[in-house]
């Protein structure tokens, strides 16, 4: 199958040809590989959770107004004491570097450019040291905790010398998943040049050739700490190795260890953002993983509600399947305070490089502008209170 169009198009030609992430989404299939593909689309299991994220955010109706003259809207916020320009950033994604190569350095400066959070992950193909600059003030390091406390600490200096001011730590990837689609299509981890993959990949020449250029993507964070005395796990990844399931006494080590913003990621219980706060946490990040760990979890969105409700003075970000800028406030709607971008921003990576990922904050920002006037509100929290579902119970 041939590659999707060119990347030589203009802005106005994106939206045009691609006026919705969903457009982007339909190219990024026919410029990267097969396995690359299911790496970034699929979910764990039946996809239930996966699936779930979307029913609830289009089964969401909010209340529009009339007669309220005009509105300039006004979408800059702020979370934990930094301003931004959108209440929504990109959030970190193992092996990004794999869906598109060095797309860690090249969200970083997008981010950068746009004045919105860059979520870095430890299984990144990138280290921190490379992207820190890149991402400016905006970036923010994701945690796959270690089970050895020295390395653990080495990664929180390395990630605060390179510039990262908030450390977010995933509690919900305690095993490893089974994502049925990304085996079926011969990834593994690391990934292997099989007769399979080199002919995936023989049939995406651009996304083949940029990869080569920039070097097999691996995690390159965790290189310092790999060792060949280990025992690999049976998955073959080495974050696996270094990897815990955290428990409270580990936040609290976390919380003396780092001296700025803490956020711990995969809360779907109003209780353990309660107890969350009690230890010193910033903020709560309400997720299921993208439906990619635990296909019985419920959707993000449809407990949104009870945390924002258990932990009202908190800053709650969320994460789960946004595809418009409707979606963003829909998610505001339900109490979050800032929205993050896992697949959509890799869409358009994939789909036009830099140029695409750039393109689905505009779609937001546009989507956003034109519902906010629809709605009479001339700033994204007075979504809030105008829902015309009720939250579930």
């Amino acid at each position: 199958m041939r590659e999707g169009p060119s990347t030589f198009l203009s802005a106005m030609d994106l939206d045009l040809s691609h006026p919705a992430i969903e457009d982007l989404r339909r190219t990024a299939r026919h410029r990267i590989p097969r396995f690359v593909w299911e790496y970034l689309d699929s979910g764990t299991g039946d996809e239930a959770s996966h699936r779930a994220n979307m029913a609830a955010l289009d089964a969401v109706r909010l209340r529009p107004a009339i007669l309220r003259g005009t509105v300039a809207p006004d979408l800059s916020t702020t979370i934990m004491g930094r301003s931004l320009s959108m209440p929504v950033g990109i959030a970190p994604v193992g092996m990004s570097g794999l869906v598109w190569p060095d797309a860690e350095r090249i969200l970083a400066r997008l981010a950068a450019e746009l004045e919105v959070p860059y979520g870095l992950s430890t299984v990144a193909a990138q280290t921190p040291e490379t992207v820190g600059p890149c991402a400016g003030d905006q970036g923010w390091f994701q945690l796959y905790p270690p089970g050895d406390a020295d390395i653990r600490r080495d990664m929180l200096a390395r990630a605060r010398d390179a510039g990262f001011h908030t450390l977010v730590l995933t509690a919900d990837v305690a095993v490893p998943s089974r994502r049925e689609r990304q085996r079926r299509s011969r990834l593994t981890n690391p990934m292997k040049m099989t007769p399979g993959i080199f002919l995936q990949a023989a049939m995406r020449p651009r996304w083949a050739v940029e990869t080569l250029r920039h070097g097999k993507p691996r995690l390159r964070t965790l290189d310092k700490y790999a060792r060949e005395d280990r025992d690999m796990p049976a998955t073959g990844h080495v974050g696996y190795l270094l990897r815990c399931a955290p428990d409270w006494d580990y936040v609290a080590a976390l919380r003396q260890e780092w001296d700025g913003s803490l956020v711990v990621k995969g809360v779907l219980d109003p209780e353990d953002a309660v107890r969350l706060r009690t230890a010193g946490v910033d903020g709560v990040w309400v997720s299921n993983h993208g439906g990619r760990q635990f296909s019985a979890a419920p959707a993000s969105l449809d407990v949104l509600p009870d945390v924002r409700a258990a932990v009202p003075e908190m800053p709650v970000i969320w994460d789960g399947g946004v595809r418009s800028g409707t979606d963003v406030l829909r998610a505001i709607a339900f109490g979050a305070d800032l929205v993050m971008l896992g697949r959509a921003v890799h869409y358009g990576l994939a789909a036009f490089g830099a140029k695409g990922a750039r393109h689905v904050f505009h779609i937001l920002r546009e989507g956003m502008i034109a519902d906010m006037g629809q709605m009479g509100l001339a700033r994204p929290e007075e979504a809030r209170g105008r829902l015309m579902t009720a939250a579930p119970a």
